[in-house]
């Protein structure tokens, strides 16, 4: 089971979900057939052209893990946006996951891609400037998609969700190599182990494609750290001021 942690009420270091409740959210259609919620940050200006999060809920969730998870990103900086998952949950109920059948990619593809039109046709987003982000299946979920369709976003980043294996996940590598991907992951983590992690860098690294790793000292938390560190990556690739990945982690373990 896979489990979202963010620091509790009276924890220092607090995400209220109030915050959330001070900009525009609306949970609503993106088309008739699913949900999706948005998230417009304050004092937005319609001058400016804003990065673009579309975010992946994990299983046991829904697209309203967004009002958790952005003002921990931030509440400035981005417009994001969160679909449905395209199948129901085998861990809670009424909740909702991503699984990686082949119609459930090619409906999830459907869904990125609606919600990206409808954003853009609302608000002023940079059109080079679209990420994808998503937590456990969610992340595994938005690698997949970013590999698949790597002209629709500027870079991807999972959270404790593992490269996808099934249905050729780099048939599209060639066009998916100027993609910028980060990987985050928690040390004592069952559902996606460091073990994992170092096979999937090897992985990425060996098709030519950019990564970032950074790992924490967390178990399958979606950490309030974690989040501070979406937003600090996103805005290195808006600024140009891109740190150098960090594969440390993976380095020391194959050395021993």
């Amino acid at each position: 089971m896979n489990r979202m942690q963010l620091a509790a009420t009276s924890a220092p270091g607090n995400i209220s979900e109030s915050a959330f409740d001070l900009t525009h959210e609306n949970t609503s259609n993106c088309s008739p057939e699913f949900h999706h919620s948005l998230f417009v940050p304050l004092h937005y200006e319609k001058g400016y052209a804003y990065p673009l999060l579309v975010w992946l809920h994990g299983d046991g969730d829904n697209e309203r893990q967004l009002k958790r998870v952005m003002p921990g990103i931030s509440l400035r900086n981005h417009v994001a946006v969160a679909p449905r998952g395209t199948s129901a949950s085998d861990v809670v109920d009424n909740a909702f996951c991503w699984r990686q059948s082949e119609a459930d990619v090619i409906e999830a593809q459907w869904r990125l891609t609606s919600c990206i039109e409808t954003v853009q046709n609302r608000y002023n987003i940079h059109a080079g400037r679209v990420f994808l982000g998503g937590y456990a299946d969610g992340g595994t979920m938005a690698l997949r998609l970013a590999l698949r369709m790597p002209r629709i976003c500027a870079g991807v980043v999972s959270v404790g969700g593992a490269l996808p294996t099934s249905h050729a996940p780099l048939v599209n590598i060639e066009r998916a190599r100027g993609l910028s991907v980060m990987l985050m992951q928690g040390e004592a983590s069952t559902d996606y182990s460091s073990t994992q992690l170092c096979g999937d860098l090897r992985l990425l690294h060996a098709a030519g494609i950019s990564v970032a790793v950074r790992q924490y000292p967390a178990e399958d938390e979606l950490t309030t750290k974690m989040l501070s560190d979406i937003d600090s990556w996103m805005m290195e690739r808006v600024t140009g001021e891109q740190s150098q990945p960090q594969q440390a982690v993976c380095n020391r373990r194959e050395r021993n």
